[in-house]
């Protein structure tokens, strides 16, 4: 006999894959197909695996790896908020909110909990693995516009300052990769791909 919470967790599992519907501004590295949240997220999730020796503190990489992986489910609800828009705050909502509660809750109590948790922990950045993930998060993005020759940077109201102050969190988890980070900005006014 087949358990409810087998039954529920594959629920879940098949309304994740609505994730890979989810287009995101952003194009794929030297390409002009826009990336999706699933492709975001196992980017990020084996970036955190790469990079995880530059983080400003040691942290829990299997947590690091479970926040990349779920920060962005509730936009199957909610929707990509482009970082750079204007209208909408790139920042926690209650529409992500009342996402998050829908979507982990299809899984069985404990782990729909385990899962909100790690969610709400990584959107606070207090952490040490928050402020990690959130590195890889800003600069997987980062890569992408620079092999784009500017990517979304061309959107209207995109400069150089936005980009340097969206960016910049990148130093709370790791100062060596905002380095890095930093020079590829700088180099992207240089090529005239960043308006200063």
């Amino acid at each position: 006999m087949i358990s409810e919470k087998l039954l529920q967790q594959i629920d879940f599992i098949k309304e994740i894959d609505k994730l890979k519907y989810i287009l995101r501004k952003t194009k794929l590295l030297n390409s002009n197909r826009n990336e999706n949240d699933a492709e975001h997220s196992w980017h990020l999730a084996l970036m955190a695996v790469v990079l995880a020796e530059h983080s400003n503190e040691p942290v829990d990489l299997l947590k690091v790896i479970k926040m990349v992986l779920i920060h962005d489910i509730v936009e199957i609800d909610a929707g990509d908020t482009f970082i750079y828009d204007t209208q909408k705050n790139h920042s926690n909502t209650e529409e992500e909110r009342l996402a998050a509660n829908r979507i982990f809750g299809l899984l069985p109590p404990e782990q729909a909990t385990a899962l909100i948790a790690i969610w709400e922990e990584f959107e606070a950045g207090e952490t040490a693995e928050a402020r990690f993930a959130k590195a890889m998060d800003r600069l997987e993005p980062l890569l992408q516009n620079t092999s784009n020759n500017g990517g979304t940077w061309n959107e209207p109201g995109v400069n150089y300052q936005k980009v340097y102050n969206k960016k910049s969190v990148i130093k709370d988890g790791s100062e060596t990769i905002w380095e890095y980070a930093e020079q590829l900005i700088n180099e992207g006014v240089e090529k005239g791909i960043l308006r200063k």
